[in-house]
């Protein structure tokens, strides 16, 4: 069963995690991701992807300006900057409806993001890369999404243990920064730094983070496109295998390229675990 948690937004609504999976749309607008790279780079594309997210069901819109998939370069700040800002502006000046994250390793980024609007940093450094990161977090009081990625993890211990300890640490600078406990969110980092085995262990074993607000991301990665044998525009159907698996394993937020899909198969895995609706019955 999944536990409940209020995590606190600035100006708006919190998020209510629980029985109900939030969904998070990836909104690339980089010219190099690894799916999707180029195809929302201009504002305007970028601004009606998001707007079909919303309609398909999407709670959160997550906007990120710098590629992490294998081999990609670093972007300079001001380059970031000049992806993410202006769809940041054109969102909030359009109204989007759902909160904003900002998907980003960069203080700075954080900062002119969350003066923008968003009201959630995500950092795929689990606030380990840059150490102002935290302090971002905790001078606005955002939330903060802290992932695992470690290149130079202990692979003697089973990787379940190792994103626990990597998490752990996480949680101590955020707390040591001033972010509250209630405002950390935890990912643990599929497909970054981890092979196939360590994907599906930790897919396995996801119960260990479950008493925690919990996101997961697997959305098109290699773990899928792998097993399967399929290029990434072909892995929706593993994708959200792995989300309801991750759904009934206790995960609240879902970080995906496919929202429609998502939102019909984690509704049909609620009513499946908790009971559907009230809703007139229909013919089969």
């Amino acid at each position: 069963m999944h536990t409940r948690h209020t995590i606190p937004l600035p100006g708006r609504a919190p998020l209510i995690l629980g029985e109900r999976a939030l969904i998070m749309g990836i909104l690339n607008v980089t010219p190099d991701s690894f799916s999707d790279g180029g195809r929302h780079a201009a504002v305007g594309a970028a601004v009606t992807h998001a707007r079909q997210m919303v309609a398909e069901g999407a709670d959160i819109i997550d906007i990120g300006g710098e590629s992490t998939r294998p081999g990609a370069e670093p972007v300079p700040v001001q380059a970031e900057l000049d992806r993410v800002m202006p769809v940041i502006d054109a969102l909030v000046a359009e109204g989007i409806g759902v909160p904003i994250s900002i998907d980003t390793m960069k203080p700075l980024v954080a900062d002119q993001a969350i003066q923008a609007g968003a009201t959630i940093i995500n950092d795929v450094t689990g606030l380990q890369g840059a150490p102002e990161m935290a302090a971002v977090a905790a001078l606005y009081e955002v939330p903060v999404v802290v992932m695992h990625w470690d290149k130079a993890r202990d692979r003697s211990l089973p990787i379940v243990t190792a994103v626990q300890d990597w998490l752990e640490r996480s949680r101590q600078i955020a707390i040591a920064a001033g972010v509250s406990a209630d405002r950390l969110i935890l990912d643990p980092g599929f497909g970054f730094a981890k092979n196939l085995n360590d994907n599906y262990a930790l897919l396995n074993g996801l119960e260990a983070f479950a008493e925690h607000p919990l996101l997961v991301g697997t959305s098109r990665k290699s773990m899928i496109g792998r097993l399967l044998n399929v290029p990434a525009e072909e892995r929706v159907a593993g994708t959200v295998a792995t989300n309801v698996l991750g759904y009934i394993k206790g995960g609240h937020i879902f970080r995906v390229h496919d929202v429609r899909a998502h939102r019909e198969a984690l509704t049909v895995a609620q009513a499946a675990l908790y009971g559907p609706p009230e809703i007139e019955e229909l013919r089969p």
